[in-house]
């Protein structure tokens, strides 16, 4: 049996099946004040997976919107539109609805394997998850100027363990140019099936991916008059991972402008092979 948070973040990205193309699922409070996008993601590519699985193709890409805010004491209904299935590709795009109104959509393509040209960029060379150490804890005089809530999320212990190669103080912030590697995997073991490793790298690629716009400005989702929420989300996926093995997250931001953040992201194995990429775009407000 893998660890309690691991089964119990895989239960959360199984989903209920109402109906053919109908799923039901459950949120976790990991202190967030709403809904973790990841979440949304993770469940959303899981329902559009299911719908797809009698035709032999892999998810390649996924793009998607956060409209509202989810409640994280309600459950989620996951509603996929199959939109085309072709010879190669097939499409399928997914609405989250929560109390009768859309709070996610997205739209997947999916492709059956065949061989092609083939290139990638080069891992950044870093040190190794083995040679930095775990987050520091946050110091307790500090930890206490800070929410119950978002106290709650930053001292539970969560289903994936991170090393960032430059440790940042998320309280005490400094100002530093908009990029950021962390090492990251699943705390435990699971299963081989791809289907669930491609979910559960959705989830996790939420993760510091918008934070790194607030670099040079010394500002911190921690920060009572910063408000940071996800607006969009785009994924690829280039080659089999596990996500349960050391990955290395490369992030960084080209431009912030207008209340937004756009952030980028490269996801390698440790043998630096580029599984994955990712964008997206943040709401980040300043007040006062």
């Amino acid at each position: 049996m893998p660890h309690p948070v691991v089964g119990e973040l895989i239960d959360l990205l199984q989903l209920e099946r109402l109906e053919e193309n109908l799923f039901r699922g459950q949120s976790r409070d990991i202190g967030t004040r709403f809904v973790f996008g990841g979440q949304v993601l993770g469940q959303a590519l899981s329902a559009a997976q299911r719908t797809v699985a009698e035709h032999g193709r892999t998810v390649h890409s996924l793009h998607a919107y956060f409209l509202r805010a989810g409640d994280i004491e309600a459950p989620i209904v996951y509603q996929v539109e199959r939109t085309r299935d072709g010879k190669s590709f097939g499409t399928r795009r997914v609405s989250a609805i929560q109390h009768g109104q859309q709070i996610f959509v997205m739209s997947a393509s999916f492709h059956v394997d065949e061989p092609g040209a083939e290139h990638q960029l080069t891992m950044p060379e870093v040190p190794r998850p083995h040679e930095l150490d775990p987050p520091d804890p946050i110091d307790p005089l500090k930890f206490s100027h800070i929410s119950a809530k978002l106290q709650r999320w930053l001292s539970q212990s969560g289903p994936f363990e991170f090393r960032h190669v430059y440790p940042r103080d998320e309280i005490k912030v400094p100002k530093r140019p908009p990029f950021q590697h962390v090492w990251f995997r699943l705390i435990d073991r699971v299963g081989d099936e791809p289907t669930l490793h491609r979910a559960l790298l959705a989830y996790a690629s939420d993760f510091h991916l918008v934070g790194t716009t607030t670099f040079p400005h010394g500002i911190s989702y921690l920060q009572a008059n910063v408000q940071m929420a996800s607006l969009d989300h785009a994924m690829w996926f280039h080659r089999p991972f596990r996500a349960d093995e050391w990955l290395l997250y490369s992030c960084d931001s080209p431009s912030a402008q207008g209340a937004r953040g756009l952030a980028r992201g490269m996801i390698f194995t440790a043998e630096g092979r580029l599984v994955a990429s990712t964008a997206q775009e943040g709401l980040i407000r300043v007040s006062g």
